[in-house]
């Protein structure tokens, strides 16, 4: 049987997504491209925004297009946030939440007993979705650590989906680093849903500077890249293991939302925009000057006026981070957010959104060119540069690099490689190098 799959949303979904393609190789059936024909097509659904829920219905209607006689099954945030919205998509045959992986890969088989499978995650108590044997075509690979969430920001609806916040033990996690570097992956991500709650939930409860210290004394075969925590959690401890061992990459993803009070207190974000930058400027200081800092950031929250807006517009031109996400604030009928306040005008929510982005590539160029010249470690994957043809991979700080190989005449096959790239000169998107 040829099973299709297409991912929508966040690195835990990618990472849901390769354990279902393991559970299908398992199976005997074959994982094909999401355009192929198939015998069943499954949708992993985003719920953040209203763009993701409409991308969803978008591919369910082309696997249905594609091949009439498929079975189409929708699962992620959206399937388990709103199943009956869901279900009552015509082109969508089963419906079944976060977590369900045999029941998931029944409806696969057109075995599932009822059309709708979906359990109140508040009541979870573990991760169920785990096991990552392999990652096609790529050298990097991701290591859910935690999932769900217990904060309940105003604009979202993740915990709704994904349910309460829960954690994997230490000695999964480092035992599923230790299988991937030993299937040749030359780096892992940890990523979780708020992955600076792991360890809250255990007994005794921990924290992630301590799975950190953990991770570093078993010293794997690759490079840690941590995903993306919250500026209250950056404190020294954390920047302590950080700092200390060179398995980790040198670099945090922070999604601070806003640089405003006011706008903090009505997302119900918990730290101030002094605090934020207060642990960004700690990160510079503990980590080095070139520490890659992104950040995510929300423009056109309900109430947010001209004046708060510029103040997070300054907040950011002081930080220049490496990158930043720029998310227009989309309504979510089940957050706080969406009942207490009247969103602003579309054409102000992305007209500073817009504004933000353009900023965005200049300090994203900015931040690149630093590297010219220098010697980067970079882990290269199964693709090719478009523009160039060249191989290319990802550096320890974050910045995309394509590389030749010293020889002319010879194209040396880097993929999969962990290997020292002299940069050279810089291209549209990418830094272009050569071996070293």
């Amino acid at each position: 049987m040829r099973v299709a799959i297409a991912t929508l949303g966040c690195k835990v979904n990618r990472y849901d997504t390769a354990v279902l393609e393991r559970r299908v190789a398992e199976k005997g059936w074959q994982n094909v491209p999401f355009d192929h024909q198939a015998d069943a097509y499954v949708v992993n659904t985003c719920t953040v925004t209203d763009r993701a829920d409409r991308d969803a219905r978008r591919l369910a209607r082309a696997a249905r297009r594609r091949n009439p006689a498929a079975r189409v099954v929708l699962t992620g945030c959206w399937a388990q946030a709103s199943p009956a919205t869901v279900a009552a998509l015509p082109e969508v045959d089963y419906v079944v939440g976060l977590g369900r992986v045999d029941h998931l890969l029944d409806a696969v088989a057109g075995e599932l007993p009822h059309r709708v499978e979906v359990q109140d995650l508040r009541r979870a108590t573990k991760v169920e979705t785990l096991g990552v044997a392999s990652v096609p075509g790529r050298s990097r690979a991701l290591v859910k650590v935690q999932e769900g969430c217990d904060l309940f920001c105003t604009f979202c609806i993740v915990p709704v989906a994904r349910g309460r916040s829960r954690s994997v033990s230490a000695r999964e996690v480092l035992e599923e680093i230790e299988r991937l570097a030993g299937r040749g992956y030359r780096e892992v991500v940890l990523t979780g849903v708020h992955l600076g709650g792991w360890g809250a939930d255990l007994e005794p409860a921990r924290d992630l500077a301590w799975l950190l210290e953990c991770i570093a004394e078993r010293a794997p075969a690759v490079r840690i890249r941590v995903g993306s925590i919250d500026p209250p959690e950056l404190g020294e401890r954390l920047y302590d293991v950080l700092s200390d061992s060179a398995r980790f990459c040198p670099h945090l993803h922070v999604p601070i939302q806003s640089g405003d009070d006011g706008v903090l207190g009505r997302m119900g974000r918990r730290y101030t925009a002094r605090q934020a930058r207060q642990a960004l400027e700690l990160a510079r200081l503990r980590l080095g000057d070139d520490v890659a800092l992104g950040v995510d950031v929300i423009t056109g929250f309900p109430g947010e006026t001209d004046e708060q807006y510029e103040t997070t517009r300054a907040f950011l031109e002081d930080l220049a981070p490496a990158y930043a996400h720029v998310f227009p604030y989309s309504v979510r009928s089940f957050t706080s957010a969406a009942k207490r306040w009247e969103a602003l005008p579309d054409a102000v929510v992305h007209g500073r959104a817009r504004q933000l982005r353009e900023r965005e590539s200049a300090w994203r160029n900015d931040y690149r060119r630093r590297f010219l010249d220098r010697d980067v470690q970079v882990v290269f994957e199964g693709e090719r540069d478009p523009a160039t043809g060249r191989w290319t991979g990802t550096s320890a700080h974050y910045v995309p690099v394509a590389c030749a190989t010293p020889r002319v005449g010879h194209d040396e096959d880097l993929r999969g490689r962990l290997a020292t790239v002299r940069v050279q000169s810089e291209g549209d998107t990418v830094l272009l190098g050569e071996l070293a």
